[in-house]
């Protein structure tokens, strides 16, 4: 098998017109000269790991998305039985600029994809490159995910090409006291791979690749010896989820909020559902696919519920627990006290603040925000609508009158009516905080109107 190497700014070979799959055949039983039935091989029951042929790929992005962001550079290996049957590897022009933060991480420049050829004449390529075989990608969904969205973008039908996630398997066979996390440089040096992952999409296949080899080793060890019991072992349950299936056996099937915990009480993860029972029950089965979830029902003995009325009490109760226990496996809302808003201060001329509490004093709050930078975010794309002032005076309209109230450049910038030197009435600056209330309540129209002309400047 020869290799598909493409350099940068080297166009592709021609692909070959796609060839239809292999037909799948009705599984028969063996039949002897008589008629009699034969007694199958071990090779019947599914195709061996060291005859299926794995492709190993790995793409680097301008972003997280396939809806907004594209493909910069595709890196494949082929491989079966431990033999390397082939690489792929070919920069890809995205048709825009490469973001300084994506060149920073991976070194791949603008200049370097300007003259590289774009996703539809590398596509054919890549597929025909990959036909009949297993993919495979470290974080799956993220690689598939752009490859699917380029082929639908260019009107190609996608392959059924079974998936393979190497993070997915090792979350299953692999324990905390061997890896702290599943990025692929932590395996990488756990499993000693010849190619360092850098971000360099041809690099971090081959290091995915032992990776995926010291991964069936280990499977092994599971009974798995085929590609049926690889798809089938990544889809179902653990043995402690199996083991544990008793502890949903006597929950209600009514609204409330449930509590995993430990043989000591230390309350493990809350959660709230309308349905309680059929939400508990999903945890011990194979559609719960979460590693950290699997690792908490590892450690939980017991499962308390608290059933509420309606699905709005279990939702406030449910925060209230999680901002009193903190348990170590609920991430969103476990730090209640750490949520940011946006205020609207209620004061003659009222200002924005970013505050870390919302009170009952007359304010308008947007929020609870999860961070300072999206309050910021919010609080410039409102002063891009509306020309609220942005100094942090007290201003009261006792001062205004006296004219003791400091101008500032935004002023003298047009950005400010200045109604802190009387150059705008209190009516006048009331009519800009009503607009800001409009927004924050939800008709964010001219906060829109307002960030589509800025970038249309």
């Amino acid at each position: 098998m020869t290799s598909a190497q493409h350099l940068p700014g080297s166009a592709p070979r021609p692909a070959a017109a796609p060839l239809p799959g292999p037909r799948a055949v009705p599984a028969v039983p063996a039949v002897s000269s008589q008629g009699a039935p034969v007694q199958g091989t071990l090779d019947d029951l599914g195709t061996p790991l060291a005859d299926v042929t794995f492709v190993v790929v790995d793409l680097e992005t301008t972003g997280g998305s396939p809806a907004d962001c594209a493909i910069t550079e595709i890196g494949a290996v082929k491989v079966r039985g431990g033999v390397h049957l082939g690489d792929f590897a070919t920069l890809v022009d995205p048709g825009g600029p490469v973001p300084p933060f994506i060149t920073a991480l991976t070194g791949i420049t603008t200049q370097m994809v300007m003259a590289a050829p774009g996703v539809g004449e590398v596509l054919p390529s890549f597929l025909e490159f990959a036909r009949g075989s297993v993919l495979v990608a470290h974080n799956a969904p993220f690689d598939i995910g752009f490859l699917k969205a380029a082929c639908a973008r260019l009107e190609y039908a996608w392959p059924a090409f079974p998936v393979v996630d190497t993070v997915d398997l090792a979350r299953r066979v692999m324990t905390r006291d061997e890896v702290p996390n599943h990025k692929l440089g932590t395996l990488a040096r756990y499993f000693r791979t010849e190619t360092e992952p850098c971000h360099r999409a041809l690099a971090d296949a081959k290091a995915t690749v032992d990776v995926l080899h010291g991964l069936i080793e280990r499977l092994g060890s599971f009974g798995v010896t085929s590609l049926e019991e690889l798809k089938g072992f990544a889809k179902a349950p653990t043995p402690e989820q199996r083991r544990k299936r008793h502890l949903a056996e006597n929950v209600p099937s009514e609204p409330g909020v449930y509590l995993f915990e430990d043989g000591g009480g230390e309350i493990l993860y809350v959660g709230k559902s309308t349905d309680m029972r059929t939400r508990v029950r999903s945890y011990f089965t194979g559609s719960e696919t979460r590693w950290r979830a699997r690792e908490m029902v590892g450690l939980a003995q017991r499962v308390r519920t608290i059933v509420c009325a309606t699905g709005l009490e279990a939702e406030v109760r449910e925060l209230r627990l999680i901002a009193e226990h903190k348990p170590r496996y609920n991430r969103r809302s476990k730090f209640p006290e750490r949520a940011v808003w946006l205020k609207l201060t209620a004061e003659p001329f009222p200002r924005l603040s970013v505050v870390r509490e919302s009170r009952d004093d007359g304010a308008v709050y947007l929020g609870p925000l999860s961070s300072t930078r999206q309050a910021e975010e919010a609080k410039a794309a409102l002063h891009e609508a509306v020309p609220l002032r942005q100094c942090t005076q007290r201003l009261t309209l006792r001062l205004v009158e006296k004219g003791k109230g400091r101008a500032c450049a935004l002023a003298d910038l047009g950005r400010c009516g200045a109604p802190c030197v009387g150059d705008e009435t209190p009516d006048e600056y009331e009519a800009h905080a009503d607009a800001a209330r409009a927004a924050m309540r939800g008709d964010v129209r001219p906060v829109v109107r307002a960030a589509r002309r800025r970038i249309a400047r």
